[in-house]
């Protein structure tokens, strides 16, 4: 397979002493598809084997680096997703790391998602996400409600009291890894972006590169992947140079299965997949402009939910009678966002940017961004902001 990675031109992987003297050269030549897992504990599996990894995936992650725009994409696949495995049938997205190795985890998400190509793969033993916040001095996240659970089987104490703090690498694998409440597997996979995005913070400060070799240390300890030294360095030099704007975090389209189904499931909403990986993850416009103008023909039929996220405690309803007025008919007021935010925010959390814009040029304000922290029952949120308040009064 050719490498989409770019390395010193001869072909040879330095040591990260000469990476770090030579200056970051290492870069990308072309968009690469990265799909990330975080595995369970295999807990019988002897310590430092090859079977630490074949545990069920509790993450799953497609990444596109886009060298061309500047752009990463995160899509959450939630581990209940119900797919076809080829050789097993139907089952939920988890079990094939289980089944068939990273190998047939990517080929699973390949055939899943639209035949997209799968650059590279990384899995992940939970020691490695502890370490690594740990080794960035923890990430500050808002801690939604009260999270307290015992997972005995998988050395798992979760204990966190809500609201805005800074949490440790056992408190972080807690946060994501917490599924107790109303919305299970989906809000798990909101929180690892949330966390995502916050490690990514962390790692963009200059102080990382005094760490680097503590990072490496990590990678080799915890990690098991077919990317190469200078792969990684290439991953790590485009991430750190990333404006918050440039992330883009996108969950796997589709709603909660009911009774008629054996378990409890993730079922992909397929006009929405199709979409979303036509979009954001392949570099023609085969399926764009028919999405497109579905979508724009119909964008007054959107569900929109509206946060409020500024100081006026009616701001949500000024927005929903707003939207209301412009023929958005399906405009509600939903829960008040955490935090005070100075510009109001469109989310598309289904990646529906061109929805998005649409419902910007209504409003005439505000920021478009993919960040899969919106409504999960809505196709776009809208968290109203402090500039709001100047604009409607």
């Amino acid at each position: 397979m050719m490498s989409p990675f770019r390395n010193d031109g001869e072909g040879n992987n330095p040591s990260l002493i000469d990476f770090v003297s030579r200056g970051f050269q290492y870069g990308m030549g072309r968009p690469v598809n990265l799909l990330v897992m975080g595995v369970d504990e295999v807990l019988d599996a002897p310590p430092g084997s090859p079977e630490v990894f074949n545990g069920r995936t509790d993450t799953m992650l497609l990444t596109r680096f886009n060298p061309e725009n500047g752009t990463l994409t995160v899509l959450s696949i939630p581990r209940d997703s119900r797919v076809e495995i080829p050789g097993y049938g139907i089952d939920k997205v988890n079990a094939a790391n289980v089944y068939g190795g990273p190998q047939l985890a990517v080929k699973t998400v390949s055939r899943t998602l639209n035949y997209v190509p799968v650059d590279r793969y990384i899995r992940i033993n939970t020691g490695a996400f502890r370490a690594l916040v740990d080794l960035v001095d923890g990430v500050e996240v808002n801690v939604p409600k009260r999270m307290y659970y015992t997972d005995y089987t998988q050395g798992l104490f979760i204990d966190l009291q809500p609201g805005l703090q800074t949490l440790t690498g056992e408190q972080a694998e807690g946060f994501v890894r917490f599924r107790y409440d109303e919305m299970g597997d989906i809000g798990r996979a909101q929180r690892q972006q949330v966390l995502i995005k916050a490690l990514q913070k962390k790692l963009a400060q200059p102080v990382m590169l005094t760490r680097l070799p503590q990072l490496y240390k990590v990678l080799q300890e915890y990690v098991d992947t077919d990317l190469t030294f200078g792969e990684i360095m290439a991953i790590g030099q485009f991430s750190v140079r990333l404006d918050s704007d440039q992330l883009r975090m996108i969950l796997l389209p589709g709603e909660f299965s009911g009774d008629d189904y054996e378990a409890s499931y993730w079922l992909l909403d397929e006009v929405a997949v199709d979409r979303v990986v036509d979009n954001h993850f392949f570099d023609r416009g085969v399926l764009t402009e028919i999405s497109n103008q579905s979508w724009l023909g119909g964008s007054h039929n959107l569900r929109i939910a509206v946060q409020n996220a500024s100081s006026d405690p009616y701001a949500a309803e000024d927005m929903v009678d707003f939207l209301h007025h412009h023929g958005y008919d399906n405009a509600y007021v939903d829960q008040d966002w955490h935090r005070i935010e100075t510009s109001t925010k469109i989310v598309a959390q289904q990646g529906d940017l061109s929805a998005a814009q649409v419902l910007h040029s209504t409003l005439g304000k505000g920021r478009v961004l993919a960040d899969s922290t919106g409504n999960v029952g809505s196709d776009l949120t809208i968290r109203v902001g402090t500039d709001w308040e100047v604009y409607i009064h």
